[in-house]
């Protein structure tokens, strides 16, 4: 019995969640606009609808309802990806990355 219990929290890597050593700068202020970038998939293409109707307060797109979203005319798929990007965020496991920039 000891010995699963000590195998499992070798598999399981001690309790530390598995990062990627090549991790993206996160943007240091996130609004409405920044949020529906970093979910791309083409959500992007509402920020102007749904930053006029929260108001430009992130906190109010995290609390948003799908019925809200689909009276502003946004797809179901999109609206889908929102509310799943918004419940991420939320919970601390995700946050749009900064744009990368080019080279000149």
């Amino acid at each position: 019995m000891a010995l699963a219990c000590a195998s499992r929290r070798l598999l399981a890597g001690a309790g530390t969640p598995a990062r990627s050593f090549h991790s993206q700068p996160y943007q240091a202020k996130v609004g409405v606009v920044e949020f529906l970038n970093g979910v791309g998939k083409g959500v992007e293409t509402h920020a102007a609808k749904v930053e006029e109707a929260v108001g430009g307060d992130l906190q109010r797109l995290l609390e948003t309802r799908t019925l809200r979203l689909k009276k502003l005319g946004i797809p179901c798929k999109h609206r889908k990806l929102i509310l799943s990007f918004a419940h991420k965020y939320r919970l601390g496991l995700w946050k749009p990355q900064a744009e990368a920039k080019k080279a000149q």
